[in-house]
């Protein structure tokens, strides 16, 4: 049997806790007892990026992806994004950086380094409010893997990124065409409804964790203006 064993912890700021747990060659990232990420349950994640691309209009594509956890939507982004198109991931734990580049490289492989990347250490949040604002160019889609879903788990002040107030705030982040996609590990009809407040038409998709139809059910929001 191959051994759990805790390689670093990291703090959440105004929140919890986060462990970095290795089992054989996979990883973990935890708190307490619940896993909210893993090198064996990956695809619904990827498909975040995937079903975004495939719903998107623009010809050289401004993502958004908030945030990188252990990469999975920014690497599945990169593989289908032309050579022109331009990626912010926000970042708000240096440490799931540190990680990244440091005990789960052969995970990471050369994606932080991709010329099409720009990291921003920053609450999500900021990019889409200066976005909003007009004080950075709009974002052809604004893609969330944030805390649990809307229904959050690591930090208190990430309830308000899904409140009505920063959905209408994203809904004004978006250029023409543009998506709003929302990753979570549970269904949320009243999540669904809150979108459609905020002016958004809303598809909603159930993804596998695994892309063997396997594991748990994930929900994924596609929203447009």
């Amino acid at each position: 049997m191959l051994e759990r064993k805790l390689i670093d912890t990291a703090q959440v700021p105004g929140g919890a806790e986060l462990q970095l747990i290795s089992h054989g060659r996979d990883h973990m990232i935890t708190l307490e007892r619940n896993e909210l990420m893993s090198t064996r349950m990956q695809f619904s994640e990827e498909q975040l990026a995937e079903l975004t691309i495939d719903r998107l209009t623009a010809e050289r594509p401004h993502m958004l992806i908030g945030g990188y956890g252990m990469g999975f939507t920014l690497r599945a982004a990169l593989a289908r994004l032309p050579g022109d198109a331009k990626v912010v991931v926000a970042e708000l734990v240096p440490k799931i950086i540190e990680w990244a580049k440091g005990p789960m490289a052969h995970h990471t492989g050369d994606c932080l380094s991709d010329p099409r990347l720009t990291l921003d250490m920053t609450d999500v949040a900021d990019p889409i409010a200066e976005a909003a604002d007009g004080m950075r160019p709009q974002f052809d889609a604004i893609l969330l893997d944030v805390d649990n879903g809307p229904d959050g788990l690591v930090r208190p002040e990430n309830d308000k990124l899904y409140s009505p107030r920063s959905l209408r705030q994203a809904r004004e982040a978006l250029a023409l065409n543009g998506v709003l996609a929302i990753w979570s590990a549970a269904q949320d009809p009243r999540f669904t409804r809150r979108l459609e407040k905020a002016g958004f038409a809303v598809e909603v998709r159930e993804v596998r964790a695994r892309p063997n139809n396997k594991g748990p059910r994930h929900t994924v929001w596609f929203a447009r203006a």
